[in-house]
């Protein structure tokens, strides 16, 4: 299996265990609750350190720095800028979490404005236990950069697996015999020893591969580069984060469970890009690092196509069969079909953002090798400004003017991000041409691609109009099994060499 296959390996059995938690999480909570709502929005303010010094920042300027002194033969060096990253990043973290945890209130207030009363106090009580965690969910993102380095990717990217596994447990042990904002309060707990398994079950593995010495070590010139390119990266993940938080923001301001949909939504639309534009993005980001330019652009035309082949269908898929893919994951005890129906919703809007943000992924991570961040920072600004404006637009004056229920102001929220992550990715690619040279997709293969995709999202309406009422996941297995033949079926016909090489790893599996 190659590079970025272990990372999809990994990334899958991740986002399968989290896909079983949302559905664990959804039978017991539902989708409109207060107690939903209230962790759904809790769970997403302590992430907010995790993302900004997560594995983003750390991929973009940890990563071309160690990977880079590992295959010039400079192990010693490597281990030394590693201990410096280390302690650095633990000293920092930790302050962050103290004041995070002191200023909930006022965190809540700026990110959930439209909570009030018991769901506020919920949601602060909630931030502040799960603060902890995310701290050491940073410091697991530390150990995948080295896992990564050394090119272990399976263990770095499969860890989340404990930490779903310790929320899933939660649920089963308390759920039903907890009131639910007990039960929310025991899940957030019981995030926080994930947290702790994810970091500790990689820790063995850094061990083996580095011997790093963690000391305030700033005079290092390597440690310096790192420190230099973290901060635009730093920057432009947090305005990408900028994002995120604007859909809880505006979603905290519509009826209750549109911030559980848009987080619903989120997880299952972030399949892809994750198994894909992160995959084959973390995989290609320590061999791009010491690639020329020519090389650079042919590893990044190869990735474009890898992309594209496999995030195209999953968009037409959320748009076509949306209703069935979050039955299949969701409908389950107090989470009903209408619920699925209104998910659906959010995940159609999704579907532009899916194919521009797997690209985009690949574009800034060839910025980042190439040593540039400040690229993507410039046009992160730039989505992150689209979606504030058009955000707010399709979520409240747009579904009234339409006389749509305010609900399905969550859907005009995913449509406007999609349209400003597009955007974003065109320019990365046009600044990326200017580079490297011409970038991008040929037109007759996403001719034949997108061709291919909906016509095999035509057979499976017909299969869905004609097959009885089963459970939704059997209906899920026929429906979307019978989309997947199809369009692989077809792009072998139609010759798309992407196609080709997926049924020769296949049958070598």
């Amino acid at each position: 299996m190659g590079k970025a296959g272990l990372v999809a390996a990994g990334i899958l059995l991740s986002r399968v265990a989290g896909l079983v938690r949302i559905r664990v999480f959804a039978h017991y909570f539902g989708l409109q609750s207060d107690a939903a709502d209230a962790f759904t929005a809790a769970f997403r303010i302590p992430n907010l350190l995790q993302n900004l010094f997560g594995e983003g920042a750390l991929s973009g300027s940890f990563i071309p720095v160690y990977a880079g002194l590992l295959s010039t033969g400079k192990p010693a060096e490597a281990d030394r800028v590693a201990g410096a990253v280390g302690a650095l990043l633990a000293l920092l973290v930790s302050g962050l979490v103290a004041a995070g945890v002191l200023m909930t209130p006022a965190l809540v207030d700026l990110l959930a404005p439209g909570f009030e009363g018991d769901k506020r106090a919920l949601t602060i009580r909630l931030v502040r236990i799960l603060f902890p965690g995310a701290g050491i969910l940073v410091l697991s993102a530390w150990c995948l950069g080295i896992l990564n380095s050394h090119q272990r990717f399976l263990l770095s990217y499969a860890a989340p697996v404990m930490w779903n596994a310790a929320m899933i447990a939660t649920l089963l042990l308390f759920g039903a015999r907890a009131g639910l904002p007990h039960l929310a309060e025991y899940l957030a707990w019981g995030s926080v020893a994930g947290s702790v398994l994810q970091f500790a079950v990689q820790v063995p593995a850094v061990a083996r591969l580095a011997r790093p010495q963690f000391r305030l070590d700033t005079t290092s010139a390597h440690v310096r580069t790192v420190l230099l390119n973290f901060v635009p990266v730093f920057f432009t993940r947090g305005v990408v984060q900028v994002s995120a938080y604007i859909d809880t923001l505006l979603g905290s301001l519509l009826p209750t469970g549109a911030v559980t949909a848009l987080f619903n939504a989120q997880l299952i639309y972030m399949l892809p890009i994750s198994l894909f534009g992160m995959s084959i993005a973390a995989a290609e980001l320590p061999a791009m690092s010491g690639a020329a330019a020519d090389g650079v652009r042919q590893r990044l035309a190869t990735a474009l196509r890898q992309v594209a082949y496999l995030a195209v269908p999953s968009a037409i898929a959320f748009v076509a069969l949306g209703d069935v893919i979050a039955a299949a994951v969701l409908q389950t005890g107090r989470f009903t079909a209408a619920d699925a129906r209104y998910v659906w919703g959010i995940l159609a809007g999704s579907a532009v953002g899916v194919i521009a943000s797997t690209m985009g992924r690949l574009y800034s991570s060839t910025c980042y090798a190439l040593r540039d961040a400040r690229t993507p920072f410039r046009y992160a600004v730039v989505r992150v400004t689209l979606t504030v404006v058009a955000g707010y637009v399709g979520a409240i004056p747009v579904p009234r003017a339409l006389g749509l229920p305010a609900l399905w102001g969550a859907a005009g929220l995913t449509i406007a991000s999609g349209l400003a992550g597009l955007l974003e990715m065109l320019l990365l690619r046009r600044a990326m041409n200017a580079r490297i040279g011409r970038t991008g997709l040929p037109a007759g293969f996403l001719f034949r691609v997108l061709g291919a995709a909906t016509t095999g999202a035509g057979v499976a309406w017909a299969i869905r109009l004609i097959v009885p009422v089963w459970h939704p996941v059997v209906t899920a297995a026929v429906v979307l099994g019978a989309y997947g033949l199809v369009y692989l079926g077809l792009t072998v016909v139609l010759r798309v060499p992407e196609a080709t090489a997926l049924l020769r790893r296949g049958r070598r599996g």
